[in-house]
Parts: C-alpha cells; structure tokens; sequence
C-alpha cells in the first residue's frame, strides 16, 4: 500500500480538475523474464558488476527526483535511493513547503533541485536530474509522465500505469517522441523469490502449468482516503494490489491470459465503496488451458502466490510486502535472501536507461496489464466472459 503526496484540495474532484486546468493535461511483445537474472537470484545487478569490471569503470550516478512525496517515497524509495549504486536522489517534486524543507534539510538536496507542482515543467533545464519517478496518485500519472518526458528526461512510473489504456498509449507515445525510456515501478521483478516462481512456472521445472491462485489485499480503515476515490484511483483494490496478482500470474506463466471472467463482492462499507469497488475476485485462462483463480479486497487481509504444475508446487506467502516474502515448493523452502526491492529496482532500471535499452518492467507491460485490468472490469459489469488478444 502506498501513500501519496499532492497538491491539497478541500475536495478531492475539484482538486484534480483544478490541477489539471491550471498545469495542462505499439505492439506488446514484451519479455516477460531474463532467465539469466532469475537463475542467479540477484537481479540485474550482477550482470552491472560484470559491466563495470569490463569497461574499467562504473558510468556516473544518474540523478533521480520523486514526485510526489508521501508514505512511500518517504519510507521506501528516498531510504532505498541512499543504498543504489547507479542511481541517487538529486531531487524533488512536492506541494507542501514543510515536507520540501524537511527532505532537503535531512537528504542535503540542493534548491535549486526542489520543485513544486506549478513550476515542475522547470525541471527540464536541470542537469542534475536525469529521471523523474512519479509516485502520484493513479489519476494522475499520465500527466506527469508525458510533461517529464517532455522535459527531457526518463521516466520510472509506479503501477498501476494509468487509469485507461488510452493513457497508457499516450505516455509510451511521448516518451518515445522526446527519446527517453519509461520503466515501471514493478518491484517483484527484481525479488529473487518471485523470479524463482518466474523460473519454476516458464521454465516448467514441474511440469506444465495447470492452477494459479493469487490474492492481495488489506483493510481500509478510513473513508476519506484518495484510493476510495474512482477519478483519482481508477478504480478500487483491483487497481491498487489486484494488479500485483494480475503480475504474478502472468509472470508464472510467461505469456498473457486470453479470456476473463469476474465477480464483484458484496458492498458490506457502502459509507467506503460508493464509488470503487470493495471485494472483487477473477479468473483468467491462459492459452495452455491453464487457471489463475484471483481475489483483491479493500476489507480482508492477503498475500499469496500459488503455481500448482503437473509434478509439484509452489507457494509465497506472503508474495507481495516490500520485505518478508517467505516461499516454499513441493521440495522444500525456498532459501533466498531478502533484499531491499526498491533499490534493485531503481538501479536495474537505471542502468537500462544508461545503456538506452528498454527496462526489464518497460511501459509496454504497464500497458499491457491496464489492459488486462479493463478486461476484469468489463467482465465483472457484463458478467460475460470477455476475450483478450493482447
């Protein structure tokens, strides 16, 4: 769950209108894994030591600034920043003077790298910053996304991408009209219990595929929050932590579901849910006759990853938290160290953008799974069963 920090507003509609009149408003052939990380456990950032050690010396930092600076750039993102090694907090975007005051006292951000949302597009004339990680609400991402990429500089997106597909497209399209690359915060991918489930479910250790079972979900205790909130979030817990299940079976199975159908929960909150939904639960298909059976909730408490193969099985849980992650197989547990996922994250996707290649999590697999969350959507509204050619 993270927490997000923006312009405020006595209301939160009137506060996204506002914002958005006052500042402006491809094919998905996407490799779902790099083996050769999964099976070395350690992300990308062997294969950057083996970089460094043969050109003789390790490219400069890039300088990365947070827009947005609530609960988890505070507590995940700018405390992981300070353990990256191709990458390093050169600044930051916020709307509250006391939070930009705070940051640049305790992390030594220079002035000149402090913005807010009215001069934000500024950025652009800022050497010191080489990527803008938007870590603002859902609603919002499209926006900042595209006036960075305009600004010149590469952009890491938190999920889920965008709220419509047609934003998705729009953010692909101006990054790559201004020449900078788009990465997703996607995390797990560079967790190495997730990439053994990655490993075990492509590589088909134990055979065939056959059952996927995915849930994530917390509990929601306060009504005034922007996730209950549909223009801003887009939608509710599916939006939110859904997609990590959307993720982990596709990234099991190494390929993209082709139907869907869904289910809405029964609203026992209607003070909560008057817009977004509260419990929703989906089942996808998969081209090998494969199921991946998936639940999300802003009212009950999960976190798990099952692969059930035709000669064993595999189990995280929990799959999703930023530490903990705790798995074991038919064989036995699984033995990996825990890591801090943000700053493998950060510095795999740094280095993809110092080589000028695409992230191993890049805006195409964004798209690609907002696509697939339309998709339960509709199939939750209609009660049919929705078919995918993604």
């Amino acid at each position: 769950m993270k927490n997000y920090d923006y312009p405020s507003s006595n209301n939160r509609r009137k506060f996204l209108r506002e914002i958005s009149l006052a500042l402006g408003t491809t094919a998905l052939g996407v490799p779902l894994l790099s083996l050769n990380a999964c099976q070395s456990g350690n992300s990308e950032n062997q294969e950057q030591a083996a970089q460094a050690n043969q050109d003789g010396a390790q490219t400069r930092k890039l300088g990365v600034a947070l827009v947005g600076l609530g609960g988890y750039s505070t507590n995940q993102l700018a405390p992981a920043l300070q353990e990256t090694e191709n990458c390093y907090l050169a600044g930051i975007v916020t709307g509250t003077p006391a939070k930009a005051e705070e940051w640049k006292s305790k992390y030594n951000i220079p002035e000149k790298n402090i913005y807010n949302y009215e001069n934000f597009d500024q950025i652009k004339d800022n050497q010191d910053i080489d990527i803008v990680y938007v870590v603002l609400p859902n609603g919002m991402h499209a926006e900042y996304t595209i006036r960075a990429a305009q600004a010149g500089k590469h952009v890491i997106c938190e999920k889920p991408m965008a709220t419509s597909v047609e934003d998705c497209q729009r953010m692909i399209d101006a990054c790559n009209q201004n020449n900078v690359n788009l990465s997703i915060g996607y995390r797990l991918h560079y967790e190495p219990h997730n990439l053994r489930v990655m490993e075990l479910g492509q590589q088909q250790v134990y055979g065939p595929v056959r059952r996927i079972e995915a849930a994530d979900s917390f509990v929601i205790g306060n009504p005034d929050v922007w996730r209950l909130d549909k223009e801003l979030a887009g939608g509710g817990p599916l939006m939110d932590v859904g997609i990590y299940c959307v993720q982990g079976a596709v990234y099991t199975m190494g390929e993209t579901p082709v139907a869907i159908t869904a289910q809405f929960g029964e609203v026992t909150k209607p003070e909560y849910f008057d817009e977004v939904e509260e419990t929703i639960t989906w089942q996808m298909e998969f081209p090998n006759g494969a199921v991946a059976d998936c639940r999300s909730s802003y009212n009950e408490s999960a976190g798990k990853l099952r692969g059930e193969a035709e000669n064993g099985w595999w189990e995280l849980d929990p799959a999703y938290s930023y530490s903990g992650i705790d798995g074991e197989t038919s064989e036995g547990d699984m033995d990996y160290p825990q890591v801090n996922q943000q700053a493998r994250q950060m510095d795999g996707q740094a280095q993809s953008f110092m080589e000028n290649r695409q992230s191993r999590v890049p805006g195409e697999m964004g798209m690609r799974d907002v696509r697939i969350l339309m998709a339960i959507y509709e199939a939750a509204r209609t009660g049919n069963k929705v078919q995918l050619d993604i």
